[in-house]
């Protein structure tokens, strides 16, 4: 997912999962170019870029300028701090809910808001949306989009005249000249926030500093982001509560991971052992992730992720997998969205998806199957030794405000934002998260629990506007708290950060399709379709095709900027 960010700041089951593997579908590149016509020309000193294609990112002085004061919020402390760079979990509600916004933020205005939405949108006068638009003093008209197919549909609105007043863009949405129109359509909202201005607005102060540096686009602080958990985009999930009743042991190698799929797998009783598991084989074979982090620096030259030997030897041990046929079928025939349903209903014992299903499918299963379990196992390396994890970004969805906005209009949306960010522990973001007490939600054992009236309702739409620091909080399931943060903790030991790091890079616009064809090879090769000589072909065309060029373009960025590690 997904990637990744907070699920209790978005709900697990409307996030997006596999959130790396989405394939933007931009016949946007071509529109998106109307967009950006007339924008401004590339900024001077430390690669900062406008929309003019050539690319870049903003860093050192010229980046700490555009930051907001990072001033920690004390809404309330939580029960398993932060340890190895993990985020902070919450296993109960503070006994008082305290407020963090005085008064309606909002002035009576009305905004239009182009979001994505994993799930049946609520009706627009939902008595939710009511509640909650008559707290921030404002109206919101949501726009929402289908979030499977959002990308399809976000390069033509970046294009047109009826651009939203707020609109929401995920990292995995950037291709093409999506950069550019950032740049050329949303407003600069470093004169309200950068530096001590941010602290007319307490709850985005307390967003952490890395995400507001994700948040730079063309040289100009434009996005409000949605913190990320540093470890969520990828988990290896598995079933904890069969496990133990099949006697079967977690693998701590890739050798002792085939075996136990070969165990696992009972195809006369729709039994396989798991999903396609391409997406973690890269983090146990210590590949680098996704562009722009898709560099390693050896030898002091640069050596992209698809050149590695840890990337064919990724592919190379998923192959495996498949031609011992342990992975369920549907996922051989590409139908990735329907592995939670196969995983819950024990046809397979392990996926890799985005952290948000720890949490939702516990859920989920509660009343359905009591006895189920979800659990990570902890990431190996290639001979079963200590892994080489690599941090995710700090942020990878934002919002922007349309630059047609007033400065009235720019600030109120910002006080609104404001209230949006409350932390876990106030009654704003109770609000937002679960409506109005007894008839969105009634209190069950100290937490908050959804009515009927509140699972149709209450879905993730103003998340996607802004979201506070990302923690682990779900008071109604704490083994889910207590077993994440464990997790984390323990494979945050082994994190480290990539190459650039934190950094809000665009390629230049001719180099922006380098990477998508290997993305169907990986396909190809792990179903037996293609081989590593086709992969290393690919490489060969990739070098020739601008790849060697692309390198020294981050060669120059990394001598100008310095890295993120």
């Amino acid at each position: 997912m997904p990637n990744s960010q907070a699920p209790d700041s978005v709900s697990a089951q409307s996030r997006p999962h596999h959130p790396h593997s989405r394939r933007t579908f931009l016949a946007s590149t071509a529109v998106a170019a109307a967009a950006v016509a007339g924008g401004g020309p590339l900024l001077t000193g430390c690669g900062a870029a406008e929309s003019t294609g050539r690319g870049g990112t903003t860093s050192g002085k010229d980046l700490k300028k555009l930051l907001p004061t990072y001033v920690a919020s004390k809404a309330s402390e939580p029960d398993i701090p932060g340890r190895n760079g993990s985020s902070p979990g919450f296993t109960r509600v503070p006994e008082e809910l305290t407020a963090s916004v005085s008064g309606k933020p909002g002035k009576g205005g009305t905004y239009t808001a182009y979001t994505p939405l994993w799930g049946t949108p609520p009706p627009k006068d939902s008595a939710y949306y009511r509640a909650v638009d008559e707290a921030l003093g404002a109206r919101i008209q949501w726009r929402t989009q289908d979030g499977n197919t959002y990308g399809e549909k976000l390069g033509a609105v970046l294009a047109s005249d009826d651009v939203a007043d707020i609109v929401c863009v995920p990292q995995w949405e950037m291709a093409g000249r999506i950069h550019g129109a950032i740049s050329a359509k949303f407003a600069d909202l470093g004169p309200y926030l950068s530096g001590d201005k941010v602290k007319k607005y307490p709850n985005l102060a307390a967003i952490p500093t890395e995400a507001w540096q994700m948040s730079v686009f063309g040289g100009r602080l434009r996005g409000l982001p949605m913190p990320a958990r540093p470890l969520g985009g990828v988990v290896p999930f598995y079933r904890q509560d069969v496990f133990e009743k099949e006697g079967y042991e977690v693998p701590k190698s890739p050798d002792a991971f085939l075996a136990l799929a070969k165990e696992i797998t009972r195809p006369k009783s729709r039994v396989w052992a798991c999903e396609d598991m391409w997406w973690s084989a890269q983090i146990i074979f210590g590949c680098p992730p996704e562009k722009p982090y898709y560099w390693l620096e050896r030898d002091g030259k640069l050596v992209n992720k698809f050149e590695t030997d840890a990337y064919l030897e990724a592919l190379e041990w998923t192959r495996k997998l498949f031609a011992a046929k342990v992975v369920h079928p549907d996922a051989v025939a590409g139908k990735a969205n329907d592995a939670a349903v196969r995983f819950t209903s024990g046809q397979s014992l392990m996926m890799n998806d985005g952290d948000a299903k720890w949490y939702g499918l516990t859920a989920e299963q509660k009343d359905v199957n009591p006895e189920f379990v979800i659990q990570a196992m902890d990431f190996f390396g290639p001979d079963g030794g200590d892994p080489v994890i690599y941090q995710g970004a700090p942020a990878s969805i934002w919002s922007f405000l349309n630059k047609k906005l007033s400065k009235a209009q720019i600030e109120e949306c910002l006080a609104i934002a404001d209230f949006i960010a409350a932390p876990y522990g106030t009654r704003e973001q109770r609000l937002v998260d679960y409506g109005v007490e007894g008839e969105h939600h009634t209190i069950r054992d100290g937490a908050p629990v959804k009515t009927e009236l509140g699972v149709k309702e209450v879905v993730d739409t103003y998340r996607f506007i802004v979201s506070a620091e990302a923690t682990v909080s779900y008071p109604d399931h704490p083994q889910v708290v207590k077993d994440y943060c464990g997790w984390m903790q323990r494979m945050g030991a082994h994190m480290r950060k990539p190459l650039f790091f934190g950094m809000q890079i665009q390629e230049p616009n001719r180099y922006a399709s380098l990477a998508t064809p290997f993305e169907d090879l990986a396909k190809d090769v792990v179903r037996g379709r293609k081989s590593l000589r086709d992969v290393q072909n690919a490489v060969s065309d990739w070098r020739k095709g601008g790849g060697d060029k692309l390198r020294d373009w981050y060669a120059e960025l990394l001598e100008k900027n310095g890295s993120g590690v």
